[in-house]
């Protein structure tokens, strides 16, 4: 296989390439409902075209074996398509859940995900179909997440998942999301609660005027942590559907969120605008810091905060991703004295010019500046 592959994902992109009479050999097709354009498409040569969990009528089908077309069958009785050609939204993964009614996110889509994912066996005991079908998701994820960042620039924020919602740190963080989105940054984060909620509830309130930040985060606070997960979720959609959601905003730029069902008691925030949610959290953590290529944001966190930190401290050491990119601590006391990363760093650095971009400040104006003003 050589050359760059034409994939096909959406309708239009379909009817585009048929009306431009493009050549679909070698072509992808994923998960379309193809039976609209059968007959069409029975009548194009498919050499070597390949069909990711496609519908197909009985004339479309026979004439891709007959081409010799590699063909991806659909999966059966899974709660999620592992195929899919977009990253989730919050709409989609709380399909099931009744604003107002806090019970009712067990009906969730995110949630009846879950389960299934933990009564066929978890992340070591499922068989074969299974992990295979996680395997397919994840990689479709994969794909559609770097559909999303191309062109954009990623700046990631990573920070504990426990933060809560009545603290002053959760409001600092808030208002750090805001001021990244108004400089055109996407933020990405693991997309569960804490830290990362903050961060995109205030890109998501960042075209609204700066009260609406206060206002939100006194909506939020009577339900400080997820220890009850439908309670803090209602609040949240509270927030939302007085504030609107990152749709009817306009704020697409509200951020991507990286959760993982291997935490699925953490429920994903309902601020980011895209959700990649993964079965496999290794490709998720991994992923997270890679896209960030604009920066990377430190706040207060625990023993998976402090292992981020030293797995980007590797991507610019050794360049894996491109240049080296601004490392931001945010909470100079945390990272100097609770947690003093500073002296290590500066051990494991020697005098590579990553050392340069590494910066600790209690100023969220500050912090945005110096992410404001990278480039590439």
């Amino acid at each position: 296989m050589s050359g760059p592959v034409f994939e096909i994902d959406h309708p239009e992109e379909l009817e585009r390439a048929l009306a431009a009479g493009t050549d679909l050999c070698g072509a992808v097709f994923q998960s379309l409902d193809l039976r609209p354009w059968s007959s069409e498409l029975a009548r194009r040569p498919l050499r070597g075209a390949v069909f990711l969990g496609c519908e197909m009528d009985p004339r479309l089908l026979d004439h891709a074996h007959r081409e010799e077309a590699l063909i991806f069958p659909r999966f059966e009785g899974l709660p999620y398509n592992p195929y899919r050609n977009t990253l989730y939204s919050p709409e989609e993964l709380y399909a099931g859940f009744v604003p107002g009614d806090p019970g009712t996110w067990t009906d969730s889509l995110d949630n009846r995900i879950y389960r299934q994912w933990h009564d066929t066996g978890g992340d070591t005991g499922a068989d074969i179909l299974q992990t295979l079908a996680r395997r397919i998701h994840d990689h479709a994820i994969t794909d559609a997440l770097h559909e999303l960042i191309a062109g954009r620039k990623v700046v990631a924020v990573m920070g504990g998942h426990s933060l809560g919602r009545d603290s002053a740190e959760y409001a600092t963080v808030a208002r750090l999301g805001r001021a990244l989105a108004r400089l055109d940054r996407l933020t990405a984060t693991g997309g569960g609660p804490g830290a990362m909620e903050a961060a995109h509830l205030g890109a998501f309130l960042a075209p609204q005027d700066d009260d609406a930040l206060p206002e939100a985060l006194e909506m939020l606070a009577p339900v400080p942590r997820f220890d009850s997960p439908g309670p803090w979720l209602d609040s949240a959609w509270r927030v939302r559907q007085r504030f609107g959601s990152p749709a009817t905003t306009g704020s697409g730029r509200a951020g991507l969120g990286i959760p993982t069902w291997l935490y699925g008691h953490e429920p994903p925030n309902v601020f980011a605008s895209h959700i990649a949610k993964y079965f496999a959290n290794s490709v998720r953590e991994d992923g997270l810091l890679a896209i960030a290529t604009f920066g990377v944001v430190f706040t207060p966190g625990s023993a998976g905060t402090v292992q981020e930190i030293f797995q980007d401290v590797t991507q610019n050491h050794y360049e894996v991703t491109g240049p080296p990119s601004p490392m931001v601590f945010l909470g100079r006391r945390f990272w100097t004295e609770e947690l003093p990363v500073r002296t290590l760093l500066d051990a494991i650095g020697g005098k590579r010019d990553w050392l340069d971009l590494v910066h600790f400040t209690d100023d969220v104006d500050e912090a945005a500046a110096i992410l404001g003003a990278y480039s590439r």
